[in-house]
């Protein structure tokens, strides 16, 4: 699979990235068995084999399980740690911690992002992670305050390069300013079903700013692979055709339907770098495919206007 740069920085990884956010099968801890676990592990070793060396996790997947499972997999294959490039996230707290009557909400305090950074490291049996995410926005978040626990992380060895996910184009603005330490990524929802980053300024800014783009959902969870379409969705018509430009441009190409949405994605010059979440090894193994699908403008444009639901202006 062939590499890109993150950002600015030195790190470089495949053009797809793994994410390990299914890597327990569930969401809840307690419903994680070691056959579970097993699974997970396979997921990881899988995606390394097919070519995947940036694994996207975060603190909050399944309570910390998911980091678990993939540091047991890199634990087991030799010479991997070297190999891959390792984000993950932070921010994000849960209902009921650390006292019964928390509400779900967001932390950027200084003391919660370097303990969470400290236990994932932990979990993940590393010294260093190589790119650290603030996960989603924290209305209450202090800039200043953030970038002074970015530098004390790196200045420890802790975390390499910093990224965010999920930020409005003035939210990364606000945040740049404010943090001595560049910005690598931004981690948004991006997909034939969801155009919003290409039209809200956030591809622009990325391009502009030398910020990578890393989209979750490339296949707006499973949606864009679904053989029918809801007739009760007041779009069915549109999605319906989205889907049958995508089969054609599919067959033409003689691959997947899931390949070509993500080489969609591959093709924009912001350097869209698409996490694939799939647990199934010839899913993993099939949607690596799109790195070698080069798709032309006509083909592009022509899939943007079925998604769209409109001729272009």
């Amino acid at each position: 699979m062939k590499h890109i740069t993150l950002g600015g920085s030195t790190i470089t990884a495949s053009r797809l990235a793994y994410g390990c956010w299914r890597l327990a099968g569930s969401s809840d801890p307690a419903l994680v068995t070691p056959e579970r676990r097993a699974r997970g592990r396979s997921a990881v070793v899988a995606a390394f084999e097919a070519g995947y060396t940036l694994f996207d996790l975060a603190d909050i997947y399944c309570d910390g399980v998911a980091e678990s499972i993939f540091g047991e997999a890199l634990k087991a294959v030799p010479g991997m740690r070297g190999q891959v490039v390792i984000a993950s996230k932070c921010g994000i707290r849960k209902a009921g911690v650390p006292h019964g009557n928390a509400p779900y909400r967001y932390d950027f305090s200084a003391e919660h992002i370097i303990a969470s950074c400290d236990a994932s490291l932990q979990r993940l049996g590393v010294e260093t992670i190589d790119l650290y995410q603030l996960h989603r926005p924290d209305f209450l978040g202090n800039p200043v305050e953030v970038a002074d626990a970015f530098e004390r992380l790196q200045k420890a060895g802790k975390v390499r390069e910093f990224g965010v996910s999920n930020f409005r184009p003035s939210q990364v603005t606000l945040f740049q300013t404010a943090c001595r330490l560049p910005l690598r990524v931004n981690q948004i929802e991006i997909s034939l079903a969801h155009l919003e980053p290409f039209f809200d300024g956030s591809l622009d800014q990325c391009l502009a700013h030398r910020l990578t783009p890393m989209a979750w959902s490339p296949l707006a969870g499973g949606k864009l692979l679904s053989q029918t379409v809801d007739m009760t969705n007041p779009h069915h018509a549109q999605r319906q055709r989205l889907l049958d430009t995508l089969d054609l441009v599919a067959r033409e190409r003689g691959v997947s339907r899931a390949v070509i949405a993500v080489a969609w994605l591959l093709k924009h010059p912001a350097g869209i770098v698409p996490i694939v979440g799939s647990t199934d090894p010839e899913r993993i193994s099939d949607l690596a495919k799109a790195d070698t699908c080069d798709l032309t403008r006509e083909e592009w444009y022509r899939l943007l206007e079925a998604a769209h639901g409109q001729r272009l202006p």
